[in-house]
C-alpha cells in the first residue's frame, strides 16, 4: 500500500503528542545544558493542550488535527519554539488542503511546506545548531528517496534516519542563534534541544504513517 486515507489519519498527531510527553524530561535536560531547561516542559504543555482540544470533538482527519496542533502551539507555547513548531504544523495542514489520501508526493509537499514556514519566520541555517539541522536533511533525504523511486515507507525511513543524523551533528556545533549563542564555544558538546525534538517528531511520523501503510 502506498497511500493512506487522510480522513482517518488523525492518529499521526496523537503519536506526536505521545512522543513529546514521553520525552518531556529528556528534552528539558538537554535544554538545561545550554538553555533555559524548559523545552520539554513547554512542548509538553502545548502538545497536551492540543490533545485535549482534539479529544473534545469527533476525530478529525490529518489536516484538521495538524491544524489544531499548530494553532495550539502558537498560542500556548512560550519562547521561539511555539511559533516555529506551530507554523510548521499549520503549513503542513495547509499543504494537504482537500486531498483525500496521503501518498509520498503529498507527504513531500507537506514536509516542504512545513520547512518553508519555519524558514520564513526564523533566520537559522544548517550549521547554526537549531532544529533546522534536523529538518533540512530530513526533507532532503525524503525527496531524494522519492526521486530514486523508493516506496513511501522507505522514504519515511530515510527521512527519520537523516533527522537523527542531523540531530547528532549539533553536538559538535557552536550555537549561532538564540540564547545558547551567547555561550560561544561553551555551547559545543551538547545536543540542540530543538533538533532533538524535531528528530523525535519526524521519527514518530515515520513510524505511524509507515505502520498504517504496512497494515493497509
Amino acid at each position: 500500500m502506498e497511500r493512506i486515507p487522510i480522513a482517518g489519519a488523525g492518529f499521526v498527531v496523537t503519536g506526536l503528542i505521545e512522543v513529546i510527553n514521553a520525552n518531556r524530561a529528556y528534552l528539558s535536560e538537554i535544554d538545561g545544558a545550554i538553555g533555559d531547561g524548559d523545552h520539554g516542559i513547554n512542548m509538553s504543555k502545548g502538545f497536551t493542550a492540543a490533545g485535549a482540544r482534539l479529544a473534545k470533538g469527533p476525530p478529525p482527519g490529518l489536516a484538521g488535527a495538524l491544524g489544531v496542533l499548530g494553532e495550539t502551539l502558537v498560542n500556548d507555547v512560550g519562547g521561539s519554539m511555539g511559533p516555529l513548531y506551530g507554523t510548521f504544523f499549520q503549513a503542513m495542514a495547509e499543504a494537504l488542503g482537500d486531498r483525500q489520501a496521503l501518498d509520498a508526493a503529498a507527504f513531500s509537499s507537506m514536509l516542504g511546506a512545513g520547512l518553508a514556514g519555519v524558514q520564513e519566520i526564523g533566520n537559522a541555517k544548517v550549521g547554526d545548531k537549531t532544529l533546522i539541522d534536523a529538518l533540512v536533511p530530513a526533507r532532503d533525504a525524503f525527496d531524494a528517496a522519492l526521486a530514486a523511486g523508493h516506496p513511501f515507507a522507505e522514504c519515511l525511513r530515510q527521512m527519520a534516519a537523516a533527522a537523527e543524523a542531523g540531530r547528532d551533528s549539533t553536538k559538535d556545533l557552536v550555537a549561532r542563534i538564540g540564547r545558547a549563542s551567547r555561550l560561544g564555544e561553551r555551547s559545543r558538546g551538547v545536543l540542540d534541544a530543538g533538533a532533538t525534538s524535531c528528530a523525535l517528531l519526524l521519527r514518530s511520523m515515520a513510524t505511524t504513517v509507515g505502520g498504517a501503510l504496512a497494515s493497509g
